[in-house]
């Protein structure tokens, strides 16, 4: 397998909450890093201790900062880059498909262009399979249901293109509800940063829903590994990958369990479910990436909520 010593990579998104801990292993692998994000969700300070990653803050969809950084060769692209949620998708939908979906043809263009790419990863989400009955596996019929998902469906599609027409090595994984150190809380983050937020602040914990909704909470460090992994494997070019934890948590239990570590005594506070969100349960099929990627999360739910609530009382000293 090749490493990464020496090799110039470009992270988008890289100051987010995968993006950073992708881009610290990128540190800890030797590579020459250069980081785009217009810190629309990430934070600067994510990756500020990093030495000698060049931070370029600007927009995927701006031609002048892509033309300078694709000025350089370039030997691998992750691109995790996005107007982030299904709730903000759909309060602006046009937002969403300019940069998920114009912003990755930029990239794919640039990348062809460049010349020098041995590999373009693209992140794209689980959420483009929709509200799916049984096990989910990369065949399963996808159903998008917000512009999100539907952007994320259409950017994987221009992956496949110039994977075909155009020859680009490429990757693309189907995350499955990445949480971990680095995530922030905020109104369009993820159940986890913003239910720990609340709990270390005495509320209770808004459950959309019965509660009984489950759902595959994968660790960072697991996602991480597999996008590295995705990249310098051979069989994972032209290919689709979902990659989360199979252990399937049902929302009131991940309450109780942020609850019960943090020692908030608010309890929850069952709401009416979002009008998008109709998806009732996540069962995850990983087995084609522990087959060619040699993907196995390590980190199960309990080590995972412990080490982001250590992760969350160091960064409110």
């Amino acid at each position: 397998m090749e490493n990464f010593k020496n090799r110039t990579v470009l992270v988008t998104g890289g100051a987010g909450a995968i993006g950073s801990n992708l881009v610290k292993r990128l540190h800890k692998e030797e590579a020459n890093i250069i980081v785009l994000d217009n810190l629309s969700s990430g934070r600067e300070d994510s990756i500020a201790g990093i030495p000698d990653v060049q931070f370029m803050n600007g927009s995927i969809t701006d031609d002048t900062v892509l033309e300078k950084i694709f000025s350089q060769p370039i030997d691998y692209v992750f691109h995790l880059a996005a107007s982030f949620a299904n709730q903000r998708s759909v309060e602006d939908p046009l937002r969403d498909l300019d940069v998920n979906g114009a912003g990755t043809i930029k990239l794919l263009q640039r990348s062809v262009k460049n010349g020098n790419i041995k590999r373009f990863v693209f992140s794209s989400s689980s959420c483009v399979y929709g509200n799916v009955d049984g096990i989910i596996n990369e065949n399963t019929a996808v159903h998008p249901e917000t512009p999100y998902a539907i952007s994320k469906l259409a950017a994987e599609n221009y992956v496949v293109f110039f994977h075909k027409y155009h020859a680009l090595k490429s990757t693309t994984l189907r995350y499955f509800n990445s949480y971990g150190p680095g995530e922030y809380p905020g109104k369009y983050r993820n159940v986890i940063p913003n239910f720990f937020d609340l709990a270390m602040s005495g509320l209770p914990l808004p459950i959309m829903g019965t509660g009984e909704e489950t759902r595959n909470f994968t660790f960072v460090s697991d996602i991480v590994d597999a996008t590295i992994k995705s990249a310098v494997e051979e069989g994972a070019v032209g290919e689709c990958f979902n990659i989360g934890s199979n252990e399937e948590v049902r929302i009131k239990d991940l309450a109780k369990k942020i609850n019960g570590l943090s020692g908030n005594k608010a309890g929850v506070n069952f709401t009416e479910r979002r009008k998008w969100d109709t998806i009732l349960k996540r069962i995850l099929n990983y087995e084609k990436a522990k087959k060619l990627l040699d993907f196995n999360p390590k980190v199960g739910i309990e080590e995972g909520l412990k080490a982001t609530y250590g992760w969350f009382l160091g960064s409110k000293k």
